[in-house]
């Protein structure tokens, strides 16, 4: 019987939704920015009106932790702690390309047998991916890949593979086997964290609202130190 304020800042998009019972009841989103500074904390005060307004009570923030821009994901988190902090309540953590594959899980026209590779861009020719199977169930984990023509052939030769997201769509023209379905039009949103939101509440998977981190994209100039990542 959760209520629960969904936060999600991670790409340029920015979106806040209410949900109780894992069934969205407030929807607000922003696909013209980055605007999360103007948009994010207008967004949070209907929320928090409109909940006032029907007598809910918030039970916890979830908040999406990346990968994504580092500057989105800073003022969503800090927006997340800042009202935990205030209202007492746990702070849940969203890995962002899970959020972008619930887009696709419940999507009739998605087929059924394949495999869902959400994919953050990350410059060039490099992208944050993980590959689920229909269950949510990691076959590939998070890991930042140089997309070549090769990507990804192992799960491709067994079966059809689903590819999305703000990185999906540079990977196209390079990405060539019969297996591979590019979706355009995904981005991650908190009405598509609900679900996820509920199952981590029923089970108390909260995050330490004093030393949570999000994954920042900026983490992978470690490894490709020319790169210049948002």
């Amino acid at each position: 019987m959760a209520v629960i304020l969904n936060i999600e800042t991670s790409t340029p998009v920015c979106s806040v939704a209410l949900s109780k019972d894992g069934a969205v009841i407030f929807n607000q989103q922003d696909n013209e920015g980055p605007s999360h500074t103007e948009k994010l904390g207008v967004f949070v005060q209907e929320a928090l009106d409109f909940a006032k307004a029907h007598e809910l009570i918030l039970d916890a923030v979830a908040v999406s932790c990346g990968p994504g821009s580092y500057t989105g994901l800073r003022i969503g988190v800090s927006t997340a702690k800042g009202l935990c902090y205030g209202l007492n309540i746990p702070l849940i953590a969203i890995p962002t390309l899970k959020v972008m594959a619930c887009a696709l899980l419940f999507d009739p026209s998605t087929d059924e047998e394949a495999l869902l590779c959400p994919m953050i861009d990350a410059r060039r020719m490099e992208v944050f991916a993980t590959i689920y199977d229909r269950s949510l169930a990691e076959v590939k984990p998070t890991s930042a890949d140089i997309i070549d023509e090769n990507s990804y052939l192992e799960y491709l030769e067994k079966g059809k593979v689903i590819f999305f997201g703000n990185g999906a769509d540079k990977c196209r023209s390079t990405i060539t086997h019969p297996n591979a379905i590019f979706v355009s039009g995904i981005d991650p949103l908190a009405s598509n964290m609900m679900a996820l939101a509920e199952i981590d509440f029923r089970k108390e998977n909260f995050v330490d609202v004093a030393y949570f981190e999000p994954f920042y994209l900026k983490e992978f100039v470690a490894t490709t130190p020319k790169n210049k990542v948002f």
